[in-house]
């Protein structure tokens, strides 16, 4: 199926099973989990229920990259983690990972306002903020608009999650009204993740909702290309602050505007993957599907 799913302005329960995002989730947490183990593109095909080749297709062209690079890229970090950190001698790690022997400049573009010092200060306080969660290539999204634009977007897989979901937003701005309206925000998930949508002549209106200092951190996220990561020392260092990489760090994991506010792209010093709100799983594909697009 295409990945980004057509909304038709009714309510979807889920993110339909077998979807594209879907096979990419699964093959990412089953090498994550399982990279000692070292299992053959025939092996995680089986595992899905899926045939080698399709899976292969399909995860390639989301990733960049196939299921088995992937496979070793995983098991590289973790060797230099062991040969590094943990000094382990060249056989032992070997051993231990399963081993025989010894992804241009975001084109979405986006304008952007911050609420007034009075209204940050009321936590939400007289602002009505609607929203509704809608299918998108990640899993299920929660959108969250007022008046002026995009509030919110956050990502929950199952039920299960959709209520911590919303909580965990809703908390940003306790008091706030909350309309859940479902036909009104599905524009967005077209207007986000449809890059046909990304135009200079229709930009997306994005309403920012947070501290002076976190406003910095997330408009020099949106300076970062498209397809391209940077660090938490490189971000500091663009608001100024060079020595403020764990404060830039928690206002990134603060960005209330996923994937459009670009938290994604800021990675460790070293280049690993380090924390995600929505988890590094999510955070995977979405670098993967920008590195294949760009």
């Amino acid at each position: 199926m295409n990945a980004l799913a057509k909304i038709s302005g009714q309510p979807v329960d889920v993110t339909p099973e077998g979807s594209d995002y879907d096979t990419v989730r699964r093959v990412i947490e089953l090498i994550t989990l399982d990279y000692r183990a070292q299992p053959s593109l025939e092996a995680i095909a089986a595992e899905l229920g899926q045939s080698p080749t399709q899976l292969q297709k399909v995860f390639t062209r989301w990733a960049g990259l196939s299921p088995k690079a992937f496979l070793q890229a995983v098991t590289l970090d973790h060797a230099k983690r062991l040969l590094g950190t943990e000094k382990l001698p060249l056989l032992e790690t070997s051993y231990e990972l399963g081993l025989s022997g010894p992804g241009r400049l975001h084109d979405l573009f986006v304008t952007h306002e911050a609420m007034s010092p009075g209204e940050w200060k009321a936590k939400g306080g007289g602002l009505t903020i609607r929203y509704g969660f809608h299918p998108s290539p990640f899993g299920r999204a929660l959108v969250m608009a007022t008046d002026r634009g995009l509030a919110g977007l956050a990502f929950a897989d199952g039920f299960e999650d959709q209520r911590a979901c919303l909580d965990d937003m809703t908390r940003r701005w306790p008091n706030a009204t909350y309309v859940e309206d479902t036909p009104g925000t599905a524009d967005y998930i077209a207007r986000v993740f449809d890059r046909s949508q990304w135009s200079a002549e229709r930009p997306l209106q994005v309403v920012l909702i947070g501290t002076d200092f976190q406003m910095k951190v997330w408009r020099s996220l949106l300076k970062i290309p498209f397809g391209k990561a940077v660090t938490y020392s490189d971000v500091a260092c663009d608001i100024g602050q060079p020595k403020a990489s764990r404060a830039v760090g928690a206002a990134i994991g603060a960005n209330p505007i996923s994937f459009v506010v670009p938290c994604h792209r800021a990675v460790g010093k070293s280049g690993a993957l380090t924390g995600y709100h929505w988890g590094l799983t999510r955070k995977r594909a979405i670098l993967g599907w920008e590195a294949a697009s760009a």
